[in-house]
């Protein structure tokens, strides 16, 4: 059970924009690939918590762009939980660019537990808090 998920991906052409950079768009969707291959690895299948009733919902977002990234760049997005609550989790992102090691952006996301039935939070099941490993920022990748 991994604390820090590696999610793998090559940039696509498709991903650019018309500065010829990776838009702005694709690094939330690389976050959101990365948080449900993260938790399908721990266990907690889109299937499973469809099942409980329940799954997460974002609240927000923040990302630092710190440098650019191009098509067929290879980029590793590391993700972890940092902190859960009642009905919240913090989950962070750290996405580097393996040719040459640089961060080209950090990222977090809120996300809160959401019960699909009456669309509201719902307390974090203690089976789901048990599957993630908090990684405390000192720990961080």
């Amino acid at each position: 059970m991994p604390a820090v998920f590696e999610y793998h991906l090559t940039v696509s052409h498709e991903a650019m924009d018309g500065q010829g950079h990776v838009n702005n768009l694709e690094y939330v969707r690389w976050m959101q690939q990365a948080a449900v291959a993260h938790s399908d690895a721990q266990g907690w299948t889109s299937e499973r918590y469809r099942q409980l009733g329940a799954g997460w919902v974002v609240r927000s977002h923040k990302i630092d762009y710190l440098q650019a990234a191009f098509a067929g760049d290879q980029i590793v997005v590391y993700t972890w939980v940092s902190d859960l609550r009642k009905v919240r989790s913090l989950r962070k992102y750290k996405m580097v660019r393996t040719g040459d090691g640089v961060v080209v952006a950090t990222a977090e996301t809120d996300w809160a537990f959401f019960g699909y039935e009456h669309r509201v939070p719902r307390r974090i099941p203690a089976a789901v808090a048990e599957a993630f490993i908090l990684v405390p920022e000192s720990e961080e990748p």
